[in-house]
Parts: C-alpha cells; structure tokens; sequence
C-alpha cells in the first residue's frame, strides 16, 4: 500500500521518483562513508605511519559510528519525527568529514571517522523508516528495491571517485569531497524532504518506551533470525570492503584505478540483485527470495575459498567476490522488507536494529582480515566462508518455515 497518497501532511507535488532519490541518497552515506577512501586505504596507513590493522580499524570505527548511530537516531526519529534528527546529523556529519580530512594522526583520525558514521548513519536509518512509513506489503519490497538502484550506485561512483582524486591530489581530498556531498544532502532535506511520521503516529517520550521496544524485538524469534541471517551476509561484505584493497592491490597486482573498476563491477551486482529481488516479490514470497541470496553467498565463499586455496588468477578471484557480494543486494532488499512489514510506530527502531547488526558484525571482521598481514587472502576468505555459512544454518532454523502476519 502507498501511504503517500493518503498522507494529508505530506505535499502532492511530491512524487515517487524524487522520493526514491532522496531517500535512496540517504541510505548512500554508509557506502559512501566507508568506499570513497579504499583505494587509499594502502597509502593512509604510509602516510599516516601506521600498520595495516590500525588503518584497517578506522573501517571498524566508521562501522561501530554506523550501528550506534542507528540505535540514537532510529528510536529518536520515532519520538521526535524524521526530519529533525536528520537535519541535525548532517550539519555534524558535514563538520566530522572535514575534520578527518585534516587529521594527522591514526588515532585522531579513527575518532573522526567514528562521528561521521555516528551521523552518516542518520540518513540511513531515517531513510527507511520514512519508507515504511509511505509504503506496506509488497509495495515497500519493490520501494526498497527502488532505494537499492540509488543507493547501489554509491559503491559504483564511491571508488572511482576515490581512484580519481588519487591521480590529482591526496587521500584528505576524499574527506573534503565527502563534507559536500553531506552539505548538499543537509540543504535538500531542510528544503524538500516533508515530515512522514505525524505527531500521533509517534512513540511515547521516554527511555523507558525505548528499552521496552528494543525488548519486543529481541523476543520477536521471527524478526531475530531476519536480522542476524541479513548481519551476517553483510559481515561478509564488510570483511571483502577491509580486505580487498591489500588482496588485490598487493597480491594481484592490481592498481587503485583498476580496484576502482572491480569495485564498481561488484556493486553494479548489488544492484542487478535488488532489481530482481523487486521485481519478483510479487510472484515469489521474500522468504524464498532471502534464501536464494544467503545460498548464492554460501557459494560463492566456497568457490573463494578454492581460489584461495589453489592460487587461482585474478578472474577467478573476481568471479568469486562478485557471487558474494551481489549476494547482499537479494538478501539486504528481501530481509529489510520481512523484518519491518509488521513494525508501524516503532519502525525506527525496528530499522536501527536492522542497520546495527551488520555494523556490529563488519566492525568485528574489518580488523580481523588484516590480523595476518597484508600480503595474504586467507583471514578474508576463512571470515567469508564462516559468516555465510552461519547465515545459511540460522536461517534454516529461524526463518525457512516461518510466514508473516499482514
């Protein structure tokens, strides 16, 4: 159902393709956040003289910034309204991207990138609990997919952009790059973005009122298994994010503008996959469509795992990270839909704890891929396989034989 046209708050001239990319732009912030700078990742830790690890931990910082900022200001947006909050984290995510663009440090500038993923994730979660608000049923599955096409292009863009400001100038342009983007987003939203949460759809006012939504879902068995199945799959992801710019660019050979294109190749899959994920949700039920994209994970880390194993060349290795990556796209699009479609007023707080467990589960790999330095793919492939191997076995046990209340 689409909620828009019977919002009397929200404005008529409002249509679903501004919606889509405004919306979709949000939910961008986190690839955004964490893509643009990879190709430099290598020479921020010379420049900065520092290891691979503690380079590697400003992903993780910028992570755990991402899965706490969903937990403020997913049930903040549900108390105070959407757009309030947003507009508040942009301005600090504006001031945060700066500031890492200046840091001399490794440490100060892991404390920076964890505030602009604190904020950046304000545009993420308040994203797609907007949708929800609009959107129900099958509606908000193809709406999500929709999301997917403009927030894929952020991992497409993200890494070229970064490839190409690495033939111009330093790494720290990247972050001064980023401050635009998030200053543009934060002058759209105060002038386009209506209010979708009226004031009596909001939550009560009170901590309390939060604890207690945040226990409902933890008791929800159903919702859980959606959560934890989809957390790990992007576990997966972060894991690749962390470990291919020293895989490839260290052991293939390959240079930043060429990771640049093998990124975006990947991404490009993200998107393929939510498209098809959309457009066959109204034939195939999301549980279906969840389980053929945790299974093209398994695979894929599988096949990984061979290359790894046999040294197999860079095509091999490439064929295997896309299987797994556009992987996310079916089971990020399908799990999202599932998990939220029985949340009304505490939608925001459903969606924080969607986005917070992947974060929480990428924050734990990133450093962990680089544990055995930067000359190896074997932390990489070991972390892929055990995180969409357990996404497959817990969603066998939580999710197969489960069905939605409308």
């Amino acid at each position: 159902m689409n909620r828009l046209e019977d919002d009397s708050k929200a404005p008529k001239s409002l249509s679903k393709v501004w919606i889509v990319l405004l919306l979709g732009s949000l939910t961008a912030f986190g690839p955004l956040s964490m893509d643009m700078y990879l190709p430099a990742l290598p020479i921020v830790a010379g420049d900065l003289q520092t290891t691979t690890s503690l380079a590697q931990l400003s992903i993780t910082a910028c992570l755990l910034g991402l899965a706490v900022g969903q937990l403020i200001f997913g049930p903040l947006s549900d108390i105070r309204g959407r757009r309030r909050p947003l507009v508040f984290a942009l301005i600090v995510y504006v001031l945060a991207s700066i500031l890492c663009a200046f840091s001399t440090h490794i440490w100060v500038f892991i404390v920076f990138r964890f505030v602009q993923g604190v904020t950046g994730a304000a545009g993420i979660v308040i994203a797609r609990a907007s949708a929800r608000d609009l959107y129900s049923g099958k509606d908000l599955t193809k709406f999500i997919a929709l999301l997917a096409l403009v927030n894929g292009a952020a991992p497409i863009l993200a890494p070229l952009a970064g490839g190409i400001v690495l033939n111009f100038t330093s790494w720290n342009a990247v972050f001064i790059i980023l401050g635009i983007i998030g200053l543009i987003m934060f002058l759209s939203v105060l002038i386009f973005l209506p209010e979708t949460l009226t004031t009596e759809k909001r939550s009560e006012s009170s901590m309390l009122a939060v604890v207690k939504t945040f226990r409902g879902l933890l008791k929800d068995r159903l919702f859980m298994g959606i959560a934890c199945t989809q957390a790990l799959i992007m576990a997966s992801m972060f894991a690749y994010i962390a470990g291919s710019p020293f895989v490839l660019q260290n052991l293939y050979k390959v240079t930043p503008q060429q990771f640049s294109m093998l990124f975006a190749l990947n991404g490009i899959g993200i998107i393929i996959a939510a498209q098809v994920t959309g457009r066959l949700s109204s034939t195939i039920g999301e549980v279906k469509l969840l389980f053929s994209g945790v299974l093209l994970s398994f695979i894929g880390s599988l096949f990984l795992f061979v290359v790894i194993i046999y040294k197999m060349p860079l095509f091999a290795m490439a064929l295997a990270l896309f299987l797994v990556v556009s992987s996310v796209g079916m089971v990020s699009t399908s799990a999202f839909s599932l998990g939220m479609q029985r949340q009304g007023k505490s939608a925001g707080s459903a969606s924080a704890f969607l986005g917070l467990l992947p974060f929480i589960c990428g924050a734990i790999v990133s450093p962990l891929v680089g544990i055995a330095g930067d000359q190896t793919a074997w932390p990489m492939g070991i972390i892929i396989v055990f995180c969409s191997g357990i996404a497959l076995v817990i969603f066998m046990l939580f999710v197969r034989k489960s069905e939605l209340k409308d």
